[in-house]
C-alpha cells in the first residue's frame, strides 16, 4: 500500500519540474501577460522570451507588439487569426526570421512602423508588403537580401522610408525614385553597405534634391569614373546629406587587375584627373518662356524668389516673372536683360534654405538662329545650281550641224566659234519677221588679238579675210529693234549681225 502511495507523488514532481523547465515560447503559446509577456496598455512586449511562434490571444487593442529578440524563424499568414485594427508598430526584428507569407500581413493593414532587421531574409517577392498601405518606415537592414522583385514595394504609397543597408544587393532599385514608378513619398533610400557596383547616373542626377538628400550610397564598390565624381561632388556642393555625412565613406574601384580603391572625392586628383565640378548657369534665348525650379532639400516649402537687382517678385505686378505654385518661376518672354542671378528663399518649419540660380539669355531667338541656317544653305544650293548650268552651256552644245544654217562645214566648227539665235516673233508681218531674224556670231578670242594681248571689238585691218566675212554679213544699213539687245552672257565679243 506504501508503495502504491508512493508513486503518484513523485509523478505529480516531476510534471512540475518539467513545466518549470519547458520553454515559454513553446509551439502554440497562449499570450500570459504576467509570465511570457509584458502588457503595459495598448503595448505588448514579448522581447527576449525565447518564442518560437507568436503567441495566440493578442488584444485587439493592440497598438504596439514587440516579438524581437526571439527565434521565429518563419512568419506565416495564421500568425494572427484576428484581424488587429489598431496595431501601428510591429517590431520582429533579431528572429533569425528567413521566411515570409505572402498573408503574412493581411490582418494588420494598418501598420505605420514594421521592423524586421537583423535577420536571415534572402529575397523580396512580388507584392509581399502589398496589404501595408499605411506603411511609413520599413527596415530591412542587416538581412541576407540579394534579390528585390521590382514590384516587392508597389501598392506602398505612404512609404516614407526604407532601410536596405548591409545586404548582398547587387542592382540598385531605380524603379522605387525614377519619374514614372517612384513611391511618391518616399524621401530616404538607404542601400549603402551592398554590392553595387553601377549606378544609372543619367536618371540620378534628374532626381529632386528632397529625393537625393536621403539617398545613401556609400560603402558599396563602385567603378570608378569620372560622371561618378561629378555626380557625388555636386551633392556635396549642395551640402547633401547623404553626401555631406558620409563623405569619406565614399569609396570605388580602380579600373585594372590590382582592384585599388580609393575615395570617389580623390578622382579630381592624379588618380583619374576629372574635371572640377562647377554649377552650371541655366542658358535661355530671345522671346522664350523658360521655368526655373526652386530645388529644395525638403517638400512642401514656403517659397519666395528675388530677380537680379534684389528686386523681388510680387504677384499682380507688370513685372516678366510669375511665383508659379510649385514655387518654381517662370520668365516669359525672356529678354536680354532678364541675365543675372536669381535668388530662390525657402522656409518651413524648423528649416531655411537658400538657392541661387544663374541664368544667361543668348542676344537671339531660338527661331532666328534656325533661319540663319535655311537662308545660308539656300544660298550655297542656288550657287551649285548656277555652276552646273553654266557647265551644262559651256560643255552640252544644244545645236549640231542638222540645225546649223552652213550645212557644208565641218563639224567641229558647227558650235564652238558660233551659235545662231532665232527671234520668233508672235505675229506674221513679213518686214518684222525679217528684220527679226538676226544671227549673233561669237568670235574666238584668239582671232581678235591686238598688241599686248588684248582683244580688239573691231578685228584687225590686216586680216582680209575676216574683212571679207564682216562686210557680207553688214551690208545694208541697220534697223534699231528688239533683236539688237540679244546678247550672250558666256560670249567674249557678241556680234550681232
Amino acid at each position: 500500500m506504501q508503495m502504491s502511495y508512493e508513486r503518484p507523488r513523485w509523478a505529480l514532481f516531476f510534471t512540475l519540474c518539467g513545466a518549470l523547465l519547458w520553454p515559454p515560447g513553446a509551439g502554440g503559446s497562449i499570450l500570459n501577460c504576467h509570465k511570457t509577456c509584458i502588457c503595459a496598455s495598448n503595448i505588448v512586449s514579448c522581447s527576449k522570451m525565447n518564442l518560437t511562434t507568436v503567441p495566440t490571444g493578442i488584444p485587439h487593442y493592440t497598438a504596439v507588439l514587440d516579438l524581437s529578440y526571439n527565434e521565429i524563424t518563419r512568419l506565416r499568414s495564421e500568425w494572427t487569426t484576428v484581424k488587429l485594427p489598431k496595431l501601428h508598430n510591429l517590431l520582429l526584428s533579431h528572429n533569425g526570421l528567413h521566411f515570409l507569407s505572402l498573408e503574412a500581413f493581411i490582418y494588420v493593414k494598418h501598420v505605420r512602423y514594421l521592423d524586421l532587421s537583423s535577420n536571415n531574409l534572402q529575397l523580396l517577392d512580388e507584392l509581399i508588403f502589398e496589404p501595408l498601405v499605411n506603411l511609413e518606415v520599413l527596415l530591412l537592414y542587416h538581412n541576407q537580401i540579394s534579390q528585390i522583385d521590382r514590384s516587392a514595394f508597389v501598392g506602398m504609397n505612404n512609404l516614407q522610408k526604407l532601410y536596405l543597408s548591409q545586404n548582398q544587393i547587387s542592382r540598385f532599385p531605380v524603379e522605387l525614385v525614377k519619374e514614372k514608378s517612384r513611391l511618391e513619398k518616399l524621401s530616404l533610400l538607404d542601400v549603402s553597405s551592398n554590392k553595387i557596383k553601377t549606378l544609372p547616373i543619367d536618371e540620378l542626377q534628374v532626381l529632386p534634391a528632397w529625393i537625393k538628400n536621403g539617398l545613401y550610397l556609400h560603402n558599396n564598390p563602385l567603378l570608378c569614373h569620372c560622371d561618378l565624381y561629378t555626380l557625388l561632388a555636386h551633392w556635396y556642393i549642395r551640402k547633401l546629406n547623404s553626401a555631406v555625412d558620409f563623405k569619406d565613406d565614399y569609396v570605388c574601384i580602380l579600373p585594372g587587375p590590382q582592384k585599388t580603391q580609393v575615395g570617389v572625392f580623390d578622382l579630381s586628383s592624379d588618380i583619374m584627373n576629372c574635371s572640377t565640378f562647377t554649377e552650371a548657369a541655366q542658358e535661355a534665348f530671345l522671346k522664350q518662356t523658360l521655368t526655373m525650379s526652386c530645388d529644395t532639400k525638403r517638400r512642401d516649402m514656403l517659397k519666395t524668389w528675388t530677380m537680379p537687382g534684389n528686386v523681388q517678385v510680387t504677384p499682380g505686378s507688370n513685372q516678366t516673372a510669375t511665383v508659379l505654385e510649385d514655387g518654381s518661376l517662370k520668365i516669359g518672354p525672356v529678354k536680354a536683360e532678364d541675365s543675372g542671378t536669381y535668388t530662390c528663399f525657402a522656409t518651413s518649419e524648423g528649416f531655411n534654405e537658400t538657392i541661387y540660380v544663374v541664368l544667361k539669355v543668348h542676344n537671339f531667338t531660338m527661331q532666328g538662329s534656325g533661319e540663319n541656317l535655311n537662308t545660308a544653305f539656300t544660298t550655297l544650293v542656288g550657287c551649285l545650281a548656277s555652276v552646273v548650268l553654266v557647265l551644262m552651256y559651256l560643255y552640252l552644245t544644244p545645236c549640231r550641224c542638222f540645225c546649223c544654217p552652213n550645212k557644208g562645214k565641218a563639224r567641229g566648227e558647227d558650235s564652238i566659234h558660233s551659235s545662231m539665235l532665232s527671234v520668233t516673233p508672235t505675229h506674221e508681218d513679213p518686214a518684222l519677221k525679217a528684220e527679226l531674224n538676226r544671227h549673233v556670231a561669237f568670235i574666238d578670242s584668239k582671232d581678235l588679238q591686238g598688241q599686248n594681248g588684248k582683244l580688239n571689238p573691231n578685228g584687225d585691218d590686216d586680216d582680209d579675210d575676216l574683212d571679207a566675212e564682216a562686210g557680207s554679213l553688214m551690208k545694208g544699213k541697220r534697223k534699231k529693234s528688239v533683236a539688237e539687245s540679244i546678247s550672250s552672257v558666256f560670249s567674249d565679243t557678241p556680234m550681232v549681225v
